[in-house]
């Protein structure tokens, strides 16, 4: 097997000169944990690696081992894309001297459309292909023609390079990305767009374990909507909604589960005030759905697994098909670091195959799954084919 997550903690912990009880006292994690990650018997959450990230001065990638170097063709793919991206994104206001003008902007707005298509399809690869010319033909446009419709596009466009450098795990990309959809999002004169910048920054905070500031950025960027849904338009519903579904999670990962609670009761009551089928405002999936996979999310922040189990019950009988297969990849991705910390490892082991055959591009990406096949792997009594094939399919074996 490829080396684990706790391998690579342990490495960069000797690096820095600390002990297991220094980083762990030092990270304000438990030392036993640490040990057992360290040596493969337990998963790192992202709780955990945020925390060790932090207290290593660190970036979380250089614990994951993102971006992963594989030499498959797809990988290959989106690397190029990725450099391809870099490029567009340095040279913004150098545009080639032969590049034709741009299209109309009902042509650039139904390819802006396509993007935010195959983000929520966790179609990588294709939109790695696609975002670096359509940015600069953006780009061109919003020079000739400084329309905040123009500006509007041009953020949802980076919106996608966000996406894509978060997944792979560049966060230097995705910082530039970030900073670039938030002068677009002002620039387009929206509201709702800004508020929608500070949810995705959230996403950013919690990363970095920095739970406490995205809970008061969550909160400031509600009270800057009203704070009173029942008084808004639907499309500031939905933001509002998601604003408390990110601080659901924060508190969650925060160790705060009364809090995380109150946010998913909010959010549902926001999630009532939406017609069936909820629209898809900004992207954002908010409705009854979306609320009730989060709820999975923070009880596996808790790392409660009978209270995150009994959550996803009802989502095993009936899942929601309003849920695009990103959002619904990353559920059952959930749903098996669930299993996990409730004692099954067959039933997480399921729960990934789920995943990856709802989102596989996504399934193969994400640390989690990679970090809960290689402990599954080390915990094994005997040999496990199915297991064995999907560490290959990882690229772990």
């Amino acid at each position: 097997m490829a080396e684990t997550t706790g391998a690579r903690i342990a490495a960069l912990r000797k690096l820095r000169g600390f002990s297991q009880r220094g980083l762990a006292a030092r990270a304000h994690v438990s030392y036993s944990l640490l040990t057992k990650v360290e040596s493969g018997h337990a998963p790192a959450t992202p709780a955990l690696i945020g925390a060790v990230a932090r207290a290593l001065k660190i970036d979380v990638p250089r614990i994951t081992g993102q971006p992963y170097q594989e030499p498959t063709r797809q990988m290959q793919q989106l690397q190029a894309g990725i450099e391809t991206l870099r490029r567009v994104l340095l040279t913004r206001d150098l545009p080639p001297e032969n590049a034709p003008p741009p299209r109309p902007v009902e042509a650039l707005r139904a390819d802006v459309e396509e993007t935010s298509r195959l983000t929520r399809q966790a179609r990588y690869v294709k939109l790695g292909q696609v975002l670096p010319s359509l940015l600069e033909e953006l780009s061109i446009a919003v020079a000739d023609d400084d329309r905040p419709e123009l500006h509007g596009l041009l953020a949802v466009a980076y919106g996608g390079v966000s996406a894509l450098a978060h997944k792979i795990g560049y966060l230097d990309l995705r910082s530039v990305a970030l900073d670039r959809i938030e002068r677009e999002s002002l620039l387009s004169g929206d509201p709702l767009r800004i508020a929608r910048t500070k949810w995705s920054r959230g996403a950013s905070l919690l990363a970095v374990s920095a739970y406490e500031q995205g809970l008061r950025l969550m909160e400031q960027t509600r009270r800057d909507l009203g704070d009173t849904p029942e008084r808004m338009e639907p499309a500031a519903v939905s933001v509002y909604g998601s604003l408390h579904l990110r601080s659901s999670v924060l508190a969650a990962r925060a160790g705060n589960g009364d809090l995380a609670d109150e946010h998913l009761r909010e959010a549902a009551r926001a999630a009532e005030l939406l017609p069936s089928p909820a629209p898809n405002h900004y992207g954002m999936e908010f409705g009854p759905s979306n609320v009730a996979v989060h709820a999975v999310s923070a009880a596996v922040e808790l790392e409660n697994g009978p209270l995150a189990v009994e959550r996803s019950l009802p989502l095993y009988e009936r899942f929601p098909a309003d849920l695009p297969p990103e959002r619904a990849g990353r559920h059952w991705i959930d749903v098996a670091r669930g299993w996990y910390f409730y004692g099954d490892r067959h039933r997480a082991f399921e729960a990934l195959r789920r995943a990856r055959r709802v989102s596989p591009q996504q399934a193969r990406l994400h640390p989690m799954v990679r970090e809960l096949v290689q402990t599954i792997a080390a915990a094994e009594p005997r040999s496990n084919e199915g297991l064995r094939a999907f560490a290959s399919w990882l690229g772990l074996a």
